[in-house]
Order: structure tokens, then C-alpha cells, then sequence
């Protein structure tokens, strides 16, 4: 993580989610504030426990996240271990959840991409640079889990 990234999660992990849900990306490429999620995930070749910061949207009660990487050719290593794994946790603000997640399809991709992009739209931009499909993931909160920790994660 650059050390941008590393003091978002840090403050948003300290403060229990009070601070962090709202993040300030103007310094960091221009695109102003965007409401930022954290996700907690097992690395499928680590085994290490990780927490990542991510932008996301809402649509008809799921959490939407993109796993755009910045347009990269490879999808990001967050998106292939909630993929490759059993349960994944959400938080937003001073709520966390336990997650089921999927992906949408055909129509309603498009939906859910259209979203995403008005919410991010240099997410239009990195799926032009890429030839992957750039996933959407639908997360939908099943039951309570307390909020995240700096504990939470592995060295």
C-alpha cells in the first residue's frame, strides 16, 4: 500500500469507523470525496488476514465494489480472495457485517456499472485501459460482526 492508503486505513480502523468512511481523493488523483468501505479478507496463498479500504456504492440494499485495480490487466488480489473464499466482512462507518456476495450479470451489470461509474468515473477510464471485464461485487449484509481492528490484520 502507498503511505496514502496506509493512514486511511489506519484512521479509520482507530477510530472504530467514525472517521475514514468519507475520504478525500482530491490530493490523491482530483476526484474528490468518496464514501469508502472496508473489507475483511483471507489472503488464498498467505493465509494472512487483511483489511482493504474501497470505494463503493449502493444499489437496492447490496454494497457494490469494482475490482478495477486501476485498469490493470490482472484483477486485485482483495477481489481474488473474497472470490476464493467461504465468507467475507464489510464495514461502512461504524457498522460491520458479515457478507454474502455475488456478482451481477448481463442487464443488471450494466446497471450496477453505470452506478459505479457516476460515483468513480475514472472507473470508466480504467476499463478502457484494460482487455479484463472489470468485476462488480455485490455485497449483501447478513448479520452483525464487531467493527474492524488493526488486530484484524497480519504483518
Amino acid at each position: 500500500m502507498m503511505k496514502w492508503q496506509d493512514e486511511h486505513l489506519g484512521q479509520y480502523l482507530t477510530s472504530g469507523g467514525r472517521e475514514g468512511h468519507l475520504f478525500d481523493f482530491g490530493p490523491v488523483n482530483g476526484s474528490g470525496i468518496m464514501p469508502n468501505c472496508l473489507i475483511r479478507h483471507v489472503g488464498r496463498k498467505s493465509g494472512h488476514r487483511r483489511v482493504s479500504p474501497l470505494i463503493y456504492g449502493m444499489v437496492n440494499g447490496e454494497i457494490v465494489l469494482c475490482a478495477s485495480k486501476g485498469g490493470a490487466p490482472t484483477h486485485p488480489a482483495w477481489y481474488l480472495n473474497i472470490a476464493a473464499a467461504d465468507r467475507v466482512d464489510v464495514q461502512i462507518g461504524t457498522q460491520a457485517y458479515q457478507a454474502n456476495r455475488r456478482e451481477p450479470e448481463d442487464a443488471e451489470r450494466q446497471t450496477v456499472w453505470d452506478v459505479m461509474v457516476a460515483i468513480y468515473p475514472p472507473y470508466a477510464e480504467y476499463q478502457e485501459k484494460t482487455d479484463r471485464l472489470i468485476p462488480l461485487v455485490l455485497l449483501k449484509p447478513v448479520k452483525p460482526v464487531p467493527v474492524f481492528t488493526a488486530a484484524d490484520i497480519d504483518d
